[in-house]
């Protein structure tokens, strides 16, 4: 089986690996991200992938980003809108409202531009459809303390999730969504660190493999099935209070 795909946020984390995986299984991988370095060093020289940067919060330039994997390969098969960032910790009131326009800009405009540019694609394409999967969180479906401007954005993207997979169903066009809590990425193992040192315990992981297999598993599907929610998180989660 292959196809193509666009993921955003590839440069690293959950959206690298999510890729590394697709390109060595043949796919045709659209790797959208701002850092083209990092692109390059996900790519690793493989024909198969197209570096695409961009910021998902600049409208022109996803635009441009689609445009020109579209270019290249054709059709879009799958989109894993995966980009968004963690802004740091802080009760509402002390809350910088450049961190809640920058998170707002990133997890929840930028996770609706891209779908916006797959759904359009996907629309006009012959023959018609495709799959989007939405990154989501445990966060939500449970808070984490001092983490309003994410539970916010990521409460969105489920509403995104069901809006998209409602307006989809007669153009052939699935859309689902992977909550996952926690996978152990280089920022997660970060927080991690943070917290032990101020004496909390140890965050609950799963190694992010897992992930990838069940975002292949997501993409894989016939379009007249789907996977309309996957809750993918560490077992002892949540703990104390936390998501």
């Amino acid at each position: 089986m292959s196809g193509t795909i666009l993921i955003t946020g590839a440069s690293g984390g959950i959206g690298a690996a999510v890729a590394d995986r697709f390109l060595a299984e043949g796919w045709e991988v659209g790797l959208l991200a701002r850092r083209a370095a990092a692109l390059q060093e996900v790519r690793a020289g493989r024909a198969n992938g197209h570096v695409l940067v961009a910021d998902v919060a600049d409208p022109e330039a996803v635009a441009a980003g689609f445009a020109s994997f579209e270019a290249a390969v054709g059709r879009l098969d799958v989109l894993f809108n995966n980009a968004g960032i963690f802004v740091p910790a802080a009760m509402i009131d002390e809350v910088p409202l450049a961190d809640w326009d920058r998170a707002v800009a990133v997890n929840l405009t930028g996770m609706f531009l891209a779908a916006r540019a797959a759904f359009g694609q996907m629309r006009r394409q012959d023959p018609a459809g495709g799959r989007i999967i939405n990154n989501g969180s445990i966060s939500a479906h449970v808070p984490r303390e001092g983490a309003v401007c994410y539970t916010a954005t990521k409460h969105a993207i489920t509403g995104l999730t069901k809006q998209l997979s409602l307006d989809g169903r007669a153009l052939g066009i699935a859309c689902g969504q992977i909550d996952i809590g926690n996978a152990r990425t280089e920022l997660l193992e970060g927080i991690d660190a943070a917290g032990r040192a101020r004496g909390e315990p140890p965050v609950p992981m799963i190694e992010t493999d897992l992930v990838v297999d069940a975002v292949w598993q997501m993409a894989g599907l016939p379009l007249e099935a789907n996977v309309q929610f996957m809750t993918l998180m560490a077992t002892k989660m949540p703990y104390i209070g936390r998501g």
